[in-house]
């Protein structure tokens, strides 16, 4: 009799766990996915609390679809590899509504017959295949090279407009995009604690979120997921048109973007299609596409997530059979980008290379290309989840752009190669050295402060332009250096011999009394910048005036300064204070800085009152283009400050003058819009001239007596 009261009890829990995790989904489906709130948020929590407490009290009746399962685990998942059952291609792309209209017109000529066509947002996030068996989710895998992705279910699972369980118990692949919307990134940003990297874009961050090795960690960030096709495991189950197949997806439970536009032979047989389908959409006639494009690209920037660009696809299933598949694309959709690439290049290689702080950056040896008026060969890849969020691998076809107009980065993969590999990975050990590479955020680090690379990182820092402009030390020359054994650390760009590069091809006397000479006069320069410009983490140009200008102005009371000291300083947070802290205390550092101090290099910062009017005093700079008698351009900028005048890196109406050398384009016209005062090199050198400081003799070392 006891065994039976035992039995009933188990079934009543069973019952009520079923029944719990029924209504949070009903409520999870209408919040996140119609946008409805069913019930308020304590009614809710109560019972999602209700739900977890009997779970926890009966594990073994954990039900797969039950929402608790959407927290999280903190046990790692490996990714492992998963072929995919439907055809998981890129699509074709199109950058003008000419190619389009082509596109439409072809299709149609084909088919010999009237097609129509469903244009969706092409969402700028990862693309993902969630597969159901009898309604439940059992995986969900990245696009990888379209036949082999990586299983990514358990990270899938916390996104909560995922359905765990449908409607429905069909079997069926699901092809959609995930995505964090701008307001999801921003809040994302704004959390990071000080000194945590920030995310570089949405996209980015969506991809590496998937990719987390703990699936709490990707529930901690607020992904979401549009649906937009749908294959069923048996033939002739599901819909015949597109439009049919959404508004299947969405009876399912999952997600789909609203803004649907159809297109047929005339408006009116457009609506009537939409109204038959029982779905929202905009209805056009084929003739609009030019004035769709044109709206949805003006529409483009106050969407509360990011596209980049638009999908056209038949909307006749049997009609897409017919137009097939190339290699690598549907014959029957087309995605027009927004921007055309400015330059499209094949991936050759990827090199992998190791920065001064041992920072491990993959690098994409491309074809040669033009772009911006220069060759291109070789472009940033970040880091291993850009190069995963690119899906990219070495052979394929990508586009490239400059970002700022200045580093050439890959953009997107247009074609995968002939072997359809999946994408390229960092190796374990650094390339340099040997050392075992270890991961500290999206990065991977060498943490051998020895490594050959690190080293000649840190010493070609020191000496550019932007540094301590030794101009003779550039990044071949102290490559040459470290082989040889000349230098081997920062110090001994002061202490070196170099009348032993007499011996080297291409250093003759004039080109080592060069580098000596540059090296002496690197003497002269001011103790903030040097501060900068030994690599020490968290001290950048800015830091380090901030520092002095707090009267932390020499090594010494640096060496002294207590975690309490700096975090009292306007512009420093507790991390940038610790880090800081922890440098001066490294003994390999203040050896630096004590052979740096004998050598005679500005140890203290050396105030030049009343040596300059301070005829800037109260203006607002900004500074474009580049100039005859600042190079880098930066120097003009320390010209402003040390008479007085403050800089930005933008011009606003707060601006007082336009520093305008050759070259200058979109300051020069935001300048021109707010009334701001522009002024040329000739006017900033009068101005100036009258106050330069005066040259102190430079006094050689024994090395150039010997010339």
């Amino acid at each position: 009799m006891q065994f039976c009261h035992v039995i009933i009890a188990s079934m009543d829990k069973k019952e009520k766990i079923r029944e719990l995790v029924d209504r949070l989904n009903c409520w999870q489906r209408a919040y996140y996915i119609d946008s409805e709130s069913l019930v308020s948020d304590m009614e809710y929590d109560r019972t999602f609390d209700e739900l977890k407490e009997l779970e926890m009290e009966n594990p073994d009746l954990i039900l797969p679809d039950s929402p608790t399962q959407r927290v999280g685990s903190d046990l790692d998942n490996s990714f492992p590899e998963f072929t995919h059952t439907i055809p998981v291609l890129s699509l074709d792309k199109a950058y003008s509504e000419e190619e389009v209209l082509s596109f439409i017109n072809k299709s149609s000529k084909k088919e010999n017959a009237r097609l129509s066509f469903v244009a969706e947002e092409k969402i700028d996030g990862i693309s993902m295949v969630l597969y159901y068996s009898e309604g439940l989710l059992v995986r969900a895998v990245t696009r990888g090279n379209g036949i082999v992705g990586n299983d990514v279910t358990e990270n899938v699972k916390t996104i909560k407009s995922v359905p765990l369980r449908l409607s429905q118990p069909v079997s069926l692949a699901v092809r959609g995009e995930v995505f964090i919307s701008k307001k999801g990134f921003d809040s994302y940003n704004r959390s990071l604690a000080e000194g945590e990297e920030k995310a570089a874009n949405a996209r980015n961050l969506a991809s590496g979120s998937v990719r987390r090795l703990k699936s709490s960690e990707s529930a901690r960030v607020d992904l979401d997921m549009f649906c937009y096709e749908g294959f069923w495991n048996v033939k002739g189950e599901g819909p015949e048109e597109h439009l049919l197949i959404l508004r299947k997806l969405k009876d399912l439970g999952f997600k789909i973007n609203s803004h649907i536009s159809y297109f047929a032979s005339t408006k009116e047989e457009a609506e009537r299609k939409i109204k038959q389908a029982g779905l929202e959409a905009d209805a056009y006639s084929i003739s609009d596409i030019k004035s769709y494009i044109d709206k949805k690209t003006k529409e483009r920037s106050s969407l509360a997530y990011e596209i980049d660009g638009l999908v056209f696809k038949v909307n006749e299933l049997d009609k897409r059979e017919n137009l097939g598949y190339t290699e690598h694309h549907p014959r029957w959709a087309i995605a027009y980008k927004f921007e055309s690439p400015q330059a499209v290049s094949r991936v050759r290689d990827i090199a992998v290379q190791v920065g001064r702080t041992g920072r491990i950056t993959p690098v994409a040896i491309l074809d040669p290309v033009r772009l911006g008026g220069s060759e291109i060969r070789r472009a940033s890849l970040h880091n291993q989840e850009y190069i995963n969020a690119l899906e990219l691998s070495v052979g394929d076809t990508v586009s490239i752009s400059k970002r700022g107009d200045v580093i050439p980065q890959v953009e997107e993969v247009l074609e995968k190669n002939e072997d359809s590999s999946l994408s390229f990975s960092l190796p374990s050990l650094c390339p340099s050295c040997g050392a075992r590479l270890e991961k500290t955020g999206a990065h991977l680090f060498c943490p051998n402060r020895d490594c050959p690379d690190r080293v000649k990182g840190e010493i070609t820092f020191f000496s550019s332009r932007k540094q301590m402009d030794i101009e003779t030390l550039g990044e071949k020359t102290v490559s040459l250096f470290y082989d040889k054994g000349i230098l081997r650390k920062i110090e001994d760009i002061y202490t070196a011999d170099y009348t032993k590069a007499l011996s080297y091809d291409g250093f003759g006397e004039k080109a080592v009394l060069q580098i000596i000479r540059s090296v002496e006069k690197s003497k002269e320069q001011s103790f903030t910048t040097l501060l900068s410009s030994l690599g020490i983490p968290e001290i950048g140009k800015k830091t380090a005036e901030i520092l002095v200008e707090a009267g932390f102005d020499s090594f010494e009371k640096l060496e002294r300064a207590k975690e309490e000291d700096l975090v009292s300083v306007s512009g420093i947070g507790e991390v940038s204070a610790r880090t800081i802290v922890n440098a001066f205390s490294d003994q390999r550092l203040l050896n630096t800085i004590s052979t740096l101090a004998s050598c005679g290099l500005k140890t203290r910062d050396e105030k030049e009152e009343g040596t300059l009017d301070q005829i800037f005093e109260g203006t607002s700079w900004c500074i474009t283009g580049s100039f005859e008698n600042f190079n880098p351009r930066e120097k003009a900028l320390e010209e402003i400050k040390k008479r007085g005048g403050k800089t930005t890196s933008a011009v606003s109406k707060k601006t007082t003058y336009l520093l305008c050398g050759k070259g200058g384009g979109g300051k020069r016209a935001d300048a021109e819009a707010l009334g701001v005062k522009i002024m040329d090199e000739n006017e900033f050198m009068s101005l100036i001239s009258s106050s330069f400081p005066k040259k102190e003799k430079v006094v050689l070392n024994e090395q150039l007596e010997l010339f």
